[in-house]
C-alpha cells in the first residue's frame, strides 16, 4: 500500500487546503499522474501519484486543511490488497508514527526520532521565510508522533512531561511567541486538540478587550515583534486607536486571503529584522535593447520562447553574485551563511497576490537557458502549476515593477536573503555622453534606474556600490556574443 502524503510546499508552509480531487476511489492512476489539487499560502499545486495502481482510499476530503506529512490517500499497487485500514493508521499522522503503528510497535523511539530530524532543524535558504521554517514544521510532525505513539508506563517524568506539552502548529507558535502568549493556556480547536493560528488570534483579540493593566501583567517587556494581525502596527500604551471605519459608513469588508496575510506578516517581519538601505544606479541599457531588438524574432523561432530584458539582467546579476558572495548569503544569529548556489528569485505579480519562483543555479545557465527558465516559471506561476521546489532556496531576489511604468522602488528584502534588486522602466532619455575625442554631446539612450536594497547588518555601502557598479558595467559593455550577430 502506497501513501500519498502532503509534501513540503515551501520552507515556511506548514499546511495546505485540499481544493479538488482529480480522481476518485477505485480509479486507476499512473505514476506521476496528478491526483489532487492543494492550495497553500504561497502556491496552488497538483500532487502527483507516487506510484501506479488504484486509488484505494481518500483520507482528506475537499476543503480539509492538512499538515505537511499528513496522509492524503492510499494507493494499492497492482494485485495488492489493503495492508492496513483507517483505524490502524491514524488519519493525518506523520510518517514516523505511521511506521511505528504499522510495524506493531508500542511506540516510537523518541530519542531516535529526534535524532532523525536533527538535520531538518536548521532553517534552510528558502525563497521566503513567512513566519516558520522547515525545522518548525519538523517539530510539529515530531509532536504529533509523540502524541500518537503515547507515553508508556515507566518511561519517567521527563518523557511524560514532554508528551503532555500542547500541540501547536508552527504558525500558531510563531504568533504566540511574538505576542507573549503561552500556548499551553489556549484551548486548541484543531485535530487532537492542536492549537491553531485561529486559536492564537482569538486569544490575542480577547486580551485586547481586557483592561490595560491585565494586558501589561500578561505581556513581557516590549520588544520588536511581528503583529498578530498581518501588517497592523500595534498602538502605543494609552494611544487612542482610530478604527478604519465608523458605524454607518458605506464600506465593503472582506477577509484577507491566506496569501495576503502571509505576505503582510512576512513584510513586517523583514522590516523588523534587516536594516534596510537602498542605493540607486542609472544604467544605460542601450546595448541590451539594441541586441534584443536585433535577435528577438530569430530567437523566438529558434528557441520557442520570447526574449525579454530580464535574462540579460539575470546574467549580469549571476556574474556579480559570484564575484561578491556577501550578496548571496544569509545571516543566522551571529554567523554568516554563504550560499554556494546562485538561485535567483523572480517576483511574479498574480491577480491574487505575489509569488517568487526561483531559477536554481542561475550562474550555470546561458542567456538562452535563463530566458527559457524565466518564461516557463512565470507562465506556470500564473497558471498555478509551480512545483514546491520551484519556490524554495532562493538566494537573491529581483523585482521588476518597471513593466508597469515605475521608475524605481525601494523593495523590502525577501528573508532570509540580504539583498533585493528593483528594476525600473527602460525609457529613452537625453543623456550627456563623452565621445572618443573627449567632447561631450547630448544623445538619446535607453536608460533605467536599478535600486538595490541591502541589509546593512552584513553589507556596507561601499560593498553595495561596487556590486552595482559591476552589474552596470556588464549590462553596458557586454557584447552578448552567444546570441550571434
Amino acid at each position: 500500500m502506497i501513501e500519498v502524503v502532503m509534501p513540503e510546499m515551501g520552507e515556511s508552509v506548514a499546511e495546505g487546503t485540499v481544493t479538488r480531487w482529480l480522481v476518485q476511489v477505485g480509479d486507476s492512476v499512473d505514476k506521476d499522474q496528478p491526483i489532487v489539487e492543494i492550495s497553500t499560502d504561497k502556491v496552488d499545486a497538483e500532487i502527483p501519484s507516487p506510484a501506479a495502481g488504484t486509488l484505494q482510499e481518500i483520507r482528506a476530503q475537499e476543503g480539509a486543511v492538512v499538515q505537511v506529512d499528513e496522509v492524503l490517500a492510499l494507493i494499492a499497487t497492482d494485485g495488492e490488497r489493503p495492508a492496513v485500514s483507517a483505524a490502524t493508521v491514524p488519519a493525518g499522522g506523520p510518517r514516523k508514527a505511521r511506521a511505528s503503528v504499522e510495524a506493531g510497535g508500542a511506540g516510537t523511539d523518541r530519542g531516535g526520532d529526534r535524532g532523525d530530524r536533527g538535520d531538518r532543524s536548521a532553517p534552510s535558504a528558502g525563497a521566503e521565510a513567512h513566519g516558520t521554517d522547515s525545522g518548525e514544521a519538523a517539530g510539529a510532525v515530531e509532536s504529533v508522533a509523540r502524541e500518537q505513539a503515547g507515553a508508556e508506563p515507566g518511561q519517567g517524568a521527563a518523557a511524560r512531561g514532554e508528551a503532555s506539552r500542547p500541540l501547536v502548529t508552527p504558525i500558531a507558535r510563531k504568533i504566540a511567541a511574538a505576542e507573549g502568549i503561552d500556548p499551553a493556556r489556549i484551548q486548541g480547536s484543531g485535530a487532537q486538540g492542536r492549537v491553531t493560528k485561529e486559536d492564537v488570534l482569538r486569544a490575542v483579540e480577547a486580551r485586547r478587550q481586557t483592561p490595560a493593566e491585565s494586558a501589561r501583567k500578561e505581556r513581557p517587556a516590549p520588544a520588536l515583534r511581528t503583529p498578530a494581525e498581518p501588517g497592523a502596527p500595534r498602538p502605543a500604551e494609552g494611544e487612542h486607536v482610530v478604527r478604519p471605519f465608523v458605524e454607518g459608513e458605506r464600506v465593503e469588508i472582506e477577509p484577507m486571503s491566506r496569501m495576503r496575510k502571509l505576505t503582510a506578516r512576512h513584510m513586517v517581519h523583514s522590516q523588523a529584522t534587516s536594516v534596510h538601505v537602498t542605493t540607486v544606479f542609472h544604467v544605460d541599457m542601450t546595448r541590451v535593447v539594441d541586441t534584443r531588438n536585433r535577435v528577438k524574432a530569430a530567437f523566438e523561432r529558434e528557441h520557442g520562447t520570447r526574449l525579454t530584458y530580464m535574462p540579460f539582467i539575470f546574467r549580469a546579476l549571476a556574474i556579480a553574485l559570484r564575484a561578491h558572495p556577501k550578496f548571496n548569503a544569509s545571516i543566522d544569529g551571529e554567523t554568516i551563511v554563504y550560499k554556494r548556489s546562485v538561485n535567483l528569485g523572480m517576483a511574479v505579480a498574480l491577480d491574487w497576490g505575489l509569488i517568487v519562483p526561483v531559477i536554481h543555479d542561475a550562474d550555470q545557465a546561458s542567456l538562452v537557458g535563463l530566458a527559457k527558465k524565466a518564461n516557463d516559471l512565470a507562465e506556470r506561476a500564473r497558471a498555478k502549476r509551480l512545483k514546491p521546489d520551484e519556490i524554495q532556496r532562493g538566494t537573491f531576489t529581483v523585482t521588476n515593477p518597471g513593466v508597469f511604468g515605475s521608475l524605481f522602488g525601494t523593495p523590502i528584502i525577501n528573508q532570509p536573503q540580504v539583498a533585493i534588486l528593483c528594476v525600473g522602466a527602460i525609457e529613452k532619455r537625453p543623456i550627456v555622453v563623452t565621445g572618443a575625442d573627449g567632447h561631450d554631446s547630448i544623445a538619446i539612450r535607453h536608460m533605467a534606474y536599478f535600486a538595490l536594497t541591502y541589509d546593512h547588518r552584513l553589507i556596507d555601502g561601499a560593498d553595495a556600490e561596487v556590486f552595482m557598479r559591476d552589474v552596470k558595467t556588464t549590462l553596458e559593455t557586454e557584447s552578448w556574443s552567444e546570441l550571434g550577430r
